[in-house]
């Protein structure tokens, strides 16, 4: 006999994906997944459609409730929803008329980036808010990136400086917020809003994991912070209303769930550290670790860079920085650029595709050791989940540069699982119960490093010199084109 059911939105950078939960074992009944276009109006901007995105909700709902009744399943034992999300993708839509005012302005998540670039695709964190990052650092004492009260650097990767340019580039947008009919929100917010009534009596709110990503919200009180709005002027009124996490937000207006209560919300790396401890996980630092910078937990790796990174075995001395909007944690250097250095007459694509794969593993490296560095206390593994974590080679290679064991459960959907177990365990559903001794333990595969510590470090020193190689490389100075004149860059 099934327990009471849970499903989860899970609504990232490339597809939507609904998944219906047994909240007894966490075993996974049935999903449906459904692509997303991202598009690319000029280089360096990186938009979605959000009508796009809520019919892809839609869909995946409808799609899995179909597969549950083939299996015999009943979708009445559906008792809650939650929802996760790419985080720092900014919508503001018109709240008379629930139409978007923009497109999404999104991500393209920087590890993604060197394995895309493996398989020989080219994408674009968007950057097209640059000038404005600039504009505010130039007005903070000593143009100090870290001058706000947010725990985040001054960057173009948060909402914040996205919604900034909305309103300051966007006529509709402008005159949205002027006429008060204006609503700003990650994704999450669209979708609860939209799920839950949109213009008739939609709710409008975040948690405090997606809130915490936009600029805007003071990590002491928990809430928006009105020195923060005004620093970016921005106004209150078109922020959403702050909840917990796990709590009844609202009720399904719409569909076979109609009247199911949505009751969880995190962002996707939150929701993964949740969904880790139902899987069976015990050390929960290295959890945070993996919620808080997204390690090996967003990526799909193309199965074609495995496949020749495995026949060569080496990068052949070959680094690859995929800084191509610049170098996020923990070095938020916006002037870097991808390079590939160490070349030789005898490199081939298969080195190349080996030194991405490095790349990857190289960068979370970066993060262990500055959360190391914080903390005092050196990680003894590492969990590990996402769609990255099918490439075995990865795997190895990432417990090889850590020098520690890597970790994968056998449960490989933790972030859906972790918005599903949030809304399960609402006051008010509370048919997920989050008592340790309650918890599925799931088996998992341990990665053990296989190359001498020396060696490690002497191909973590290189990448560190390749990563000082790809700094500086843009700049906002004049420089003259192939005719001699002065031409400006921002970047």
């Amino acid at each position: 006999m099934l327990g009471p059911l849970v499903a989860a939105i899970d609504q990232g950078t490339s597809s939507t994906r609904f998944l219906v939960f047994n909240s007894k074992t966490a075993e996974l009944l049935s999903h449906h997944q459904v692509e997303i276009k991202q598009s690319f109006p000029k280089e360096g901007w990186v938009e979605e459609d959000p009508k796009e995105i809520l019919q892809s909700v839609y869909e995946c709902m409808d799609r899995t409730c179909e597969k549950l009744t083939q299996l015999n399943i009943d979708i009445s034992n559906i008792k809650a929803i939650g929802v996760t999300n790419q985080r720092e993708t900014t919508i503001v839509w018109d709240k008379e008329t629930g139409e978007p005012l923009y497109n999404a302005i999104g991500k393209v998540h920087p590890r993604r980036l060197a394995l895309s670039f493996a398989s020989c695709a080219t994408v674009w964190l968007d950057l097209r808010t640059q000038s404005t990052v600039e504009r505010l650092i130039s007005k903070t004492p000593g143009r100090n990136k870290n001058h706000l009260k947010t725990g985040l650097p001054i960057s173009t990767y948060f909402s914040a400086v996205k919604l900034k340019w909305l309103m300051d580039n966007v006529e509709e947008v402008h005159r949205a917020v002027v006429s008060k009919r204006a609503m700003f929100g990650t994704v999450d917010s669209w979708i609860i809003w939209c799920l839950t009534g949109g213009r008739s009596g939609g709710v409008h709110c975040t948690d405090v994991t997606n809130a915490s990503r936009t600029m805007l919200f003071n990590i002491h009180t928990l809430d928006w912070d009105p020195e923060l709005c005004k620093y970016f002027d921005i106004p209150m009124e078109i922020l959403p209303k702050v909840r917990s996490s796990s709590e009844i937000y609202g009720l399904m207006k719409s569909g076979a769930l109609n009247g199911i209560p949505i009751s969880g919300c995190l962002g996707d790396q939150s929701a993964a550290l949740v969904g880790q401890i139902g899987s069976g996980c015990a050390i929960i630092r290295i959890l945070i670790v993996i919620s808080i910078f997204g390690i090996d937990n967003v990526v799909s790796t193309p199965l074609n860079a495995e496949k020749m990174a495995a026949s060569v075995g080496t990068s052949y001395g070959c680094y690859f920085v995929p800084a191509f909007s610049g170098l996020y944690a923990p070095y938020w250097e916006p002037s870097a650029r991808g390079i590939i250095c160490g070349l030789t007459q005898f490199t081939n694509r298969k080195h190349v595709a080996f030194a991405a794969l490095e790349a990857v593993c190289f960068q979370t490296r970066e993060i262990l050791d500055a959360m190391n560095q914080d903390s005092g206390i050196p990680l003894s593994q590492l969990q590990v989940d996402g769609g990255m974590t099918s490439n075995r080679l990865l795997m190895q290679l990432q417990a090889d540069i850590l020098c520690i064991p890597v970790v994968k459960p056998s449960m490989p959907e933790t972030t859906a699982l972790g918005a599903a177990m949030a809304a399960g365990s609402a006051e008010g559903v509370s048919v997920w119960s989050l008592r340790p001794e309650d918890l599925s333990e799931v088996t998992s595969e341990k990665f053990e490093p296989q190359i001498n510590p020396e060696e490690s470090e002497f191909r973590y020193a290189r990448w560190k010199k390749a990563v000082e190689k790809s700094k500086n490389w843009e700049t906002t100075e004049p420089v003259a084109n192939g005719n001699g004149r002065i031409r400006r860059f921002y970047f």
